[in-house]
């Protein structure tokens, strides 16, 4: 039980990744992306297995991933249906083998990411094609329990699953499938030395099994009781898989670029990596908001500026994909580059009122772009000496901002200082 509980916080902690962006370079540059692909340290990787029968092997098939290279670029950068047209024509040929039905469940996996797992009009199929993953790694691995390609899938099925399952607080379900995905990710580790692809899981079990202890110090009772991470290794990993790894080298690069951009706090690795997957992927909502978030941070505003332009024209467009969760991060950074650096409040006051409409459409009333939408709009009703309307605006502020933070100490002190003006 005590194994149950920690694969799952496990599991749940890297998928609420860190909510804070980074402070530091404010530098896009591509040769410090080729520098940590150069620094990788290559004798992390396990030696050799032997005697392995990889025959059938599908993962370490070089045909087949020359046919499918076009087809995981196509389900990145969301052209799904032209990336699951190969996936079946993949499964058409190899029927009783999880791995096509593992991406193309993967393929519905990401349809929800833009939307932070929130979408749930995908679980259905995607949970479908996992229990198929699942049933047909598990005839596989019984027939051959060195098949280790198997028990890469079952642990990767089952993982997601399990993430699945807890961001629907199905626990029970989540429970029984981390335990699971543990336990065939400590079988197929012995087939690190064959690919990247295998090293992925253990590379995120490293880095987080330690960032768990790190943030959760009441669960480090219950950690003493499984194997130790490593964080530094993991992160070596994940470097290593990122620029390696065929089918999880984007996964990888995801993560890395997260854990670069919040808990590392190396913000010129996390623009790089920022600044690749989105260009590689532009029609990914996903890696473009969080390039726009990261160039708007680090104050490379001609960046913000022109993806969030991009951003809001695709949702215009009805581009899949492309909704109120990165309208609301769009329209913020527009409201606030044209209120501050183009002193232009008009467009500001339209971007902050969109910004405001796409928050209130996902019910994210309490979010910070939400509260600081309606702080600058009260900064510009003051600079326009409308107070009756600023003193509206900072009444709304008081009501949703937290107690002692910066926003409500601002609306407090104006509605004090303008308490007469009716």
């Amino acid at each position: 039980m005590k194994k149950v509980l920690f694969f799952v916080l496990f599991l749940i902690s890297f998928l609420q990744a860190q909510a804070q962006v980074p402070d530091s370079t404010k530098q896009i540059d591509q040769k410090l992306l080729d520098s940590l692909q150069a620094s990788i340290i290559l004798d992390s990787v396990d030696v050799l297995p032997q005697a392995l029968d990889i025959k059938g092997w599908l993962l370490l098939n070089e045909s087949i991933m020359n046919e499918l290279g076009g087809a995981v670029d196509n389900m990145y950068n969301f052209k799904f249906e032209t990336a699951e047209k190969q996936f079946k024509s993949l499964r058409r040929r190899y029927p009783k083998h999880p791995m096509p039905y593992f991406l193309i469940g993967l393929s519905q996996w990401w349809k929800m990411v833009p939307s932070n797992i929130t979408d749930t009009r995908y679980d259905n199929y995607f949970l479908a094609y996992i229990d198929t993953t699942i049933t047909l790694a598990e005839n596989l691995y019984e027939k051959d329990n060195k098949n280790l390609e198997a028990a890469f899938f079952l642990s990767a099925a089952n993982g997601f699953g399990a993430r699945l399952h807890a961001e629907r607080k199905n626990w029970r379900k989540a429970a029984i499938m981390s335990n699971r995905a543990l336990d065939y990710l400590q079988k197929s580790k012995k087939a690190n030395g064959l690919s990247d692809e295998f090293l992925f899981g253990e590379a995120l079990f490293n880095y987080y099994a330690v960032w768990i202890h790190e943030h959760y110090p009441l669960l480090r009772p219950i950690l003493y009781f499984f194997p130790k991470g490593n964080k530094n290794l993991g992160l070596k990993q994940l470097q290593q898989v990122a620029f390696n790894g065929f089918y999880t080298g984007t996964e990888a690069k995801f993560f890395l670029m997260k854990i670069y951009a919040n808990d590392a706090k190396n913000g010129a690795s996390a623009m790089s990596l920022a600044q690749y997957l989105a260009s590689t992927y532009p029609d990914n909502p996903y890696f473009q908001r969080f390039y726009a978030r990261m160039a708007f941070t680090e104050g490379n505003f001609a960046v913000a500026e022109q993806l969030s332009t991009q951003i809001l024209d695709k949702i215009n467009r009805k581009v899949f994909g492309y909704e109120a969760i990165s309208g609301r991060y769009a329209s913020f950074y527009l409201g606030y580059i044209h209120q501050y650096r183009n002193r232009d409040y008009a467009k500001a006051r339209s971007y902050y009122q969109q910004c405001i409409s796409f928050a209130e459409q996902i019910n994210e009333q309490e979010s910070g772009y939400y509260i600081s939408s309606f702080v600058n709009l009260a900064r510009i009703c003051d600079k326009e000496k409308n107070v009756r309307q600023a003193k509206q605006y900072y009444e709304v502020v008081l009501k949703l901002a937290d107690s002692k933070s910066d926003a409500e100490k601002e609306a407090k002190a104006y509605l004090k200082k303008n308490r007469k003006v009716k």
